[in-house]
């Protein structure tokens, strides 16, 4: 029929105004299919899975195949007829060899018969070899090569059709597109497979509803594959948000609310670079006898509440440390006044909060400010020893009180004197106990 029509196109012009008017609509529906390969080259830079890729081969050999087997190329290709044969015969079975692959990787896991899924393949290198013989061979058994061609794909759309009903049935919804754009395919191909197969029926080509199914195959997928990229997005999008609320429940303290110690880590260089260059160590003034004399729960209210004072903003980062310890971050010429009024608010807070205590929550604070000279992952560990130093020495000088390290800076506190550098909270958890 290739060779047929390619004779016809150069050699009848009877046709005139009408096949023109034909030939036209032919072009237009193979430009149609250069829209999906821009669609899926889009596409394959955001989500590099491989069925995308088999569908832009799949426009692609259909768009070829509009082009050879019509008069298209008699028109525009410049090739000797028995070229254009097997170039016909090349391009339909790299057709079924690409929707054969496309079909495998587009159903999603789960939705397809693992051997169905498998069978695949098969049928891709099947349609690849009998196209490849059929068009290096076209005469070698002239009177019974063509029906054996034609009842080779006969299984093969057998396995087709069988893993189409199969997705449906697992509710695949790839599947539905893609049997909604195949149906045209399928109608064609069972025609031509029947009449090929018993030469005692007339020859229906039906091409023309070949050619809208080409186009109308690519296009219905083409849907399936940005549906199928959504569901992708929203699954990924879905897993990111989930990782990012783990991630943040991994840095946050679940008693109180506020970051802990591995967000302070994490994060602190950022930090540093966003201009929090102030560091308040925080402590709760005899907290272990307020556990002893009210319980913990009591405890763990005050603990709430004095969260509840430290009061994040722009330019203050909170952090529990641990037990009745906490962090300030804090940025701006008004830093010391931001940690000042929040350990102040602690005991009101705390008195509002948790009525019925023997005595007032008071707090003590040591401050210090970062050094420009400093590195950053030596920075937050010296920030934290100064700072912890002074919190040492407002517990001794009497609880409730404030020391700052500011070089040459009028503070209403005591001058920092220099001793040794303090341990780490974990290193010094024994002595925790001289501070209350």
């Amino acid at each position: 029929m290739t060779l047929e029509r390619a004779y016809l196109a150069s050699t009848d012009p009877s046709d005139g105004p009408a096949h023109t008017r034909f030939l036209i609509l032919l072009a237009g529906l193979g430009g149609m299919l250069l829209m999906p390969l821009v669609f899926n080259a889009a596409f394959y830079r955001i989500l590099r899975e491989p069925f995308v890729v088999w569908h832009s081969a799949l426009a692609v050999s259909l768009m070829l195949t509009i082009l050879i087997s019509s008069g298209l190329s008699a028109i525009l290709l410049d090739f000797p007829v028995m070229t254009l044969s097997w170039m016909a015969t090349m391009m339909f079975g790299l057709s079924v060899a690409s929707g054969a692959m496309f079909t495998y990787s587009f159903v999603e896991p789960g939705r397809l018969h693992p051997k169905l899924r498998g069978a695949l393949p098969y049928c891709a290198c099947a349609a690849i070899f009998l196209s490849s013989f059929h068009a290096a061979f076209p005469f070698v058994a002239r009177p019974i090569q063509s029906t054996i061609y034609t009842a080779g794909f006969a299984p093969i759309l057998a396995i087709f059709i069988w893993s189409m009903i199969d997705a449906l049935r697992r509710g695949s919804r790839a599947a539905k597109f893609q049997m909604v754009g195949w149906a045209p395919m399928v109608v064609v191909g069972l025609t031509r497979l029947v009449t090929g197969l018993f030469p005692s029926l007339n020859s229906e080509d039906a091409m023309l509803l070949f050619y809208f199914g080409c186009v109308f195959e690519v296009m219905s997928t083409a849907m399936g594959v940005a549906d199928r990229f959504m569901t992708l997005k929203k699954q990924r999008d879905r897993a990111r948000t989930e990782a990012e609320l783990l991630e943040r429940l991994s840095e946050c303290d679940p008693l109180t609310g506020l970051l802990n110690r591995r967000a302070l880590e994490e994060h602190y260089t950022g930090h540093r670079a966003d201009g929090f260059d102030t560091l308040a160590v925080i402590d709760l003034d005899h907290f272990k006898a307020v556990n002893d004399m009210h319980g913990h729960a009591v405890g763990d209210a005050v603990l709430k509440a004095a969260a509840k004072a430290l009061q994040p903003n722009a330019n203050v980062l909170a952090y529990r440390l641990g037990g009745e310890e906490f962090i300030l971050l804090l940025r701006g010429d008004e830093a010391f006044d931001l940690a000042e009024r929040r350990r102040q608010a602690i005991p009101a807070m705390v008195a509002l909060t948790v009525p019925g205590l023997s005595r007032p929550v008071t707090a003590s604070m040591g401050v210090s400010l970062s050094s420009d000279a400093a590195s950053d992952e030596d920075e937050l560990r010296s920030l934290f020893e100064r700072a912890d130093k002074l919190l040492y020495q407002a517990k001794i000088a009497g609880r409730n009180r404030v020391l700052f390290e500011g070089a040459g800076t009028q503070k209403p506190s005591p001058p920092t004197q220099k001793i040794a550098p303090a341990a780490l909270p974990g290193e010094r958890a024994a002595s925790r106990a001289s501070r209350h």
